[in-house]
Formats: C-alpha cells, sequence, structure tokens
C-alpha cells in the first residue's frame, strides 16, 4: 500500500510503498477515506534529531476517518465490526494509567516514557490506503458523516472543542471570547463557540480571507491584526475586554495582544505553538486574576461530542481535498500557509 513515511529529520516526508498491515490481538485495520494535514505535521517533519522521542521511519497523519478492514482475533464482540465507519481517536496513550482508562489519552500519565504520542506521531498514521490501529477503543462510529469533514475533527475539531470547554464557565450571555488565527483549527473554534456558548466572538487574523472564513463560521467582527488591534477588540467586547482569548499562533505578537484585550480575571488558552512567551511577574502587565491553559488535544468522550455536533449540522469543517498522490502539494501549501481551512488527503 501507499503511505506518507518520514524517513529522516528535518526533511519533508516521501509517499512510498509499504507492506500493507495485518491485524493481530486486538490490533483494527481501517482503510482510510481522508486524512487532515496539520501544523504539527511540519513541526514533526521539521524537528532536529532528538528534539522528539519518536523513532524513524513512521507514517504521518493523526486525523483519520475510514472504515473497518479487518480485526485481529482478540478484538472484543461489542466493537466495531467490519465495514462499520469510524473516526480515529489519534493520542495514544499507555492504555492502563487511570487518566487512558477514563478516556484522557491525551494526558496520559506515562506519556513522557512511551517514545510516541499518538496516530502518525511515533507510531504509523493514516496518511496512507490503511492504517493499523492497536486497540478498538480508539475508533468512534462516524455514520453517514462524510469522511473529509470526520477526519478533521478528530484534531482541528477536538482540539478547539476542548480548549472551549476549558473556558465555557465564563462565557455566559454578554460575555466576550476572541479567537486568533482563524485557520484549520480557528474556523472550527468559532463555531463551537456559537454552538455551546451564549458569548459574542469576535476574530483576529493577518488574512482577509481567513476574517470571511470567520464571519461565514459565526463570528460577530473580525479584525486584521495591526497596531490598533487591542483597542479595537475591547471597544467591540462593549468596553471592559474580553472574558477569554483562545490563541491559536502563539507567536510573540499574538500573546500580547491576548493579554493586552484580556479584562481583569481574564482567561488565555493557548494552543498554536509558535513559540512565543510571556513573562509572569507580579505586580507586572498580565491583567489582575489572569489565567492561562496549555490545553492539548482532547478527550476521547468529547470527541463523540464534537461528532455529535457535526452529524446535527451545528459544525462543518471548510475542507481543501488533495488526492494521496498529491501530498508533497498539499504539505508545500499549507507551508506556504496556502491552505483555505483543512487540508484534507484522500486516497486516489
Amino acid at each position: 500500500m501507499r503511505a506518507v513515511r518520514l524517513r529522516s529529520w528535518g526533511r519533508g516526508p516521501e509517499l512510498t510503498e509499504v507492506e500493507q498491515p495485518v491485524p493481530r490481538g486486538a490490533e483494527v485495520l481501517v482503510r482510510v477515506e481522508a486524512a487532515g494535514l496539520c501544523h504539527s505535521d511540519l513541526h514533526v517533519a521539521d524537528a532536529a534529531p532528538g528534539a522528539l522521542p519518536y523513532r524513524l521511519p513512521f507514517t504521518l497523519g493523526h486525523e483519520v476517518a475510514g472504515h473497518i478492514a479487518g480485526l485481529g482475533p482478540e478484538v472484543a464482540a461489542d466493537s466495531p465490526a467490519v465495514g462499520e465507519r469510524v473516526v480515529l481517536y489519534g493520542p495514544w496513550g499507555c492504555g492502563t494509567c487511570a487518566r487512558c482508562a477514563d478516556g484522557r489519552d491525551n494526558y496520559c500519565d506515562r506519556r513522557g516514557d512511551l517514545g510516541w504520542h499518538g496516530a502518525g506521531l511515533g507510531r504509523d498514521g493514516g496518511m496512507a490506503d490503511h492504517v493499523l490501529v492497536p486497540s478498538a477503543r480508539h475508533l468512534l462510529p462516524i455514520g453517514g458523516l462524510p469522511a473529509e469533514q470526520a477526519a478533521p475533527l478528530s484534531d482541528a475539531g477536538l482540539t478547539s472543542y476542548h480548549a472551549v470547554a476549558g473556558l465555557r464557565h465564563l462565557l455566559h450571555e454578554g460575555t466576550t471570547a476572541v479567537v486568533i488565527g482563524i485557520g484549520g483549527l480557528g474556523h472550527l473554534a468559532v463555531q463551537i463557540l456559537r454552538a455551546t456558548t451564549q458569548c459574542r466572538v469576535l476574530a483576529v487574523d493577518v488574512r482577509e480571507e481567513a476574517l470571511a472564513l470567520a464571519h461565514r463560521s459565526g463570528a460577530l467582527a473580525g479584525t486584521l491584526m495591526q497596531a490598533d488591534t487591542a483597542r479595537t477588540l475591547t471597544a467591540q467586547s462593549g468596553g471592559p475586554g474580553a472574558d477569554a482569548v483562545l490563541d491559536f499562533v502563539g507567536s510573540r505578537s499574538t500573546l500580547e495582544l491576548a493579554t493586552a484585550v484580556l479584562r481583569p480575571g481574564g482567561e488565555l488558552a493557548v494552543v498554536g505553538s509558535a513559540g512565543g512567551h510571556l513573562t509572569v511577574r507580579k505586580p507586572g502587565l498580565l491583567p489582575p486574576g489572569f489565567r492561562l491553559s496549555l490545553p492539548f488535544w482532547g478527550t476521547r468522550p468529547e470527541l463523540a461530542e464534537v461528532i455529535a455536533l457535526a452529524r446535527a449540522g451545528a459544525l462543518r469543517v471548510s475542507t481543501q481535498r488533495f488526492p494521496l498522490s498529491a501530498a508533497d502539494d498539499a504539505f508545500a501549501q499549507l507551508r506556504r500557509g496556502e491552505v483555505r481551512g483543512r487540508a484534507v488527503l484522500i486516497p486516489d
């Protein structure tokens, strides 16, 4: 079968031929229908040797949807059957700690000792014709949801949902949330905020087309990133500033904007990994009562809730399709910032 493999650090992945895996024990073989591309894939491919605990080579792809093509002999009888359409819960933990047992593999207690972080992150992922899943517990049914919609929900949707969930206690009627970075995750965060809270949603990006996407996703207003953006956002919030900010960029300039626009007691969720940093000092420039979270991916129960939102029509991913054979072009466009919404590879 074909697979997009990372063979060496600091170089792009390669589309190559590998042997199709055979499920053994409790493993499940999934025939891939769609696999999303994420900036995390670029971070992994560009990593310096030794920066990540992963052992090369492996297949990329942690946003995966498809149908079950084979079951190992030890798969439980109540697991999804051959032919059932599923989405893959991507963060794979140890499977035995209390957090994994509770469906929170994203915060596995043994995460630092595993040598992988999940599908396509140290373990073979779904940018391929098939993917081998270690356990049926990582699979959730999607029914008739199109694969190109379902696949990005497993990270872009789930990570956004998890970040919003951590702030939802703040976001009642009359409050304001600011979403910085309206890309594959940000445009879904806008929709999730609209579907699950009563707050007003403001959007920030450096691209006019991204602000148009934010508007289509339900944002009340969109603002270009520039010198007076904090003042503009504060005015749009009704005066006191934002109750919550979700930063899907994480650069020095976006973190500065986030802390400048937050009202006292406000909370910041940093999801993006652009290398920015904050200085925590008291007294200092951070708002009084400021709280910071660094959400990572999401839980398996939350993924079920994301899928339910999508199947109900409350969540729709803006996608740009590429055949698997054009993976190089998809990665190049993602790197240049030319992808609209979420890039999705479709085995052709």
